[in-house]
């Protein structure tokens, strides 16, 4: 298992490097590694953490994000996130790597690192209190409602440490017009977040108590 997840993280990090050097026409591009450099260690310890505490759980997490076994509404979307998320680092490498249209300063790139660091480990929270983490949206027989930790203070936690990522990505890489259309994948997460209450209210035992109790799904006091 260690060394699929290893495969499959150098794999990943390959992709994303021939998106962002190519579009950016520089190799050498310094934000481009720092963003591929800082998923890379973090998101491997972070692997080979839940191998160490959950195997199963890392097998079904390093599955197909477009496989079955989930809704066709969701396996659609997850194919068209992905897809995007290569467009948006593709515009981002194009923006501030090849014609340097923005201008950012370097103490809002730090932010940028911060943020992404906060997304794991708000990402590492979550996996802590629930054992059910999986990209796929169905209903297991034995699954039960996770309510502490981060989800004492809102329902899909995963997807508030998503965020994070996607205001972080595009300050470390410098790239105003990124930011612009970071609004959009909140808005594809909140469209996930809706669709997957729908079916966890009508199958997953005590969780339309639990969506009375924690009122908020991404943000306390917002949304």
């Amino acid at each position: 298992m260690v060394f699929r997840l290893v495969v499959q993280t150098a794999v990943l990090l390959l992709a994303m490097g021939l998106v962002l050097f190519l579009s950016a026409g520089d190799p050498s591009w310094a934000s481009g590694w720092g963003l591929i450099g800082e998923i890379g260690i973090l998101g491997l310890a972070f692997g080979l953490w839940l191998a160490w505490r959950d195997p199963v759980l890392l097998a079904e997490r390093l599955g197909a994000p477009g496989r079955r076994g989930q809704g066709v509404w969701n396996r659609r979307l997850m194919i068209a996130t992905v897809l995007g998320i290569c467009m948006w680092l593709a515009l981002m490498a194009l923006d501030a790597g090849r014609f340097r249209f923005s201008r950012m300063p370097q103490s809002l790139q730090g932010v940028g690192v911060l943020a992404i660091a906060a997304s794991i480990c708000i990402a590492w929270l979550a996996f802590m209190a629930n054992r059910f983490v999986v990209d796929v949206v169905r209903i297991r027989p034995d699954q039960e409602v996770a309510s502490e930790g981060p989800y004492a203070l809102v329902r899909h936690p995963m997807y508030a440490g998503a965020m994070f990522f996607f205001v972080g990505a595009p300050l470390l890489l410098g790239s105003w017009i990124g930011l612009a259309f970071s609004p959009l994948f909140v808005i594809v997460l909140g469209v996930r977040a809706v669709g997957e209450e729908r079916l966890l209210r009508a199958e997953a035992p005590g969780y339309a108590a639990y969506a009375e109790r924690v009122r908020y799904r991404f943000a306390p006091m917002l949304w």
